[in-house]
């Protein structure tokens, strides 16, 4: 088990704050149990979210990989002509990397400003978001967009255009509760349905 870059000054700065609760125990006796405490829950937290567990399924040629843990919201198109939109809500209890679909290129990148609403109603969709278009064989392409919830409000994305992806490569994180959309071209059969859980790189998305 690892943890995504962003964690681990989160987990260091809550065991420090551990250890300078230990300090202020020795010289003030009980004082410094409820700074011991909180900092050993913010490290255990932070390491509980930003765990980034090493997932080794290989997927069949022809598979697509879901790219995010969580709750399926909604597979279908939602007017743009030919694209199947397939929305996943990430709680806090999931992992919050998100890993690529196929093997390909990142073709694109693109952030975008929005609003910050909660993540699992559809006005999410405005929300602020950072989209990564990637482009494979025979033509085919997903854009997998990564969009923020209303607590926690940051995106880091860990790829650029130009980029080699390997299916089930780690290309970002969204921090706390937030929502993956999935666009595929209507030649792929969606697998997934809403209310489904999937898990990145473990869950069959689709087939081409």
């Amino acid at each position: 088990m690892g943890f995504a870059p962003e964690g681990i000054r989160l987990i260091a700065s809550g065991l420090a704050a551990a250890a300078a609760g230990t300090v202020l125990l020795v010289w003030h006796r009980w004082a410094g149990l409820p700074v011991i405490f909180l900092g050993l829950f913010f490290s255990a937290f932070s390491a509980y979210f930003f765990r980034d567990p090493e997932r080794d399924r290989v997927f069949a040629p022809g598979e697509i990989a879901c790219p995010a843990d969580g709750t399926v919201m909604s597979v279908k198109n939602e007017g743009a002509p030919g694209i199947t939109v397939v929305r996943i809500f990430l709680s806090v209890l999931n992992v919050h990397v998100q890993r690529s679909p196929m093997e390909g290129k990142v073709e694109k990148t693109k952030y975008t400003k929005g609003t910050f609403a909660i993540a699992y109603k559809p006005e999410a969709s405005t929300n602020e978001r950072n989209l990564i278009r990637i482009a494979g064989e025979y033509g085919r392409f997903v854009e997998v967009e990564q969009i923020t919830g209303s607590i926690a409000r940051r995106i880091a994305c860990y790829v650029k255009e130009g980029q080699a992806l390997k299916i089930s490569e780690r290309v970002g994180m969204i921090y706390f509760g937030s929502q993956v959309a999935v666009y595929l071209p209507d030649t792929a059969r969606v697998l997934v349905k809403p209310g489904d859980k999937v898990a990145g790189a473990e869950t069959v998305l689709g087939l081409w």
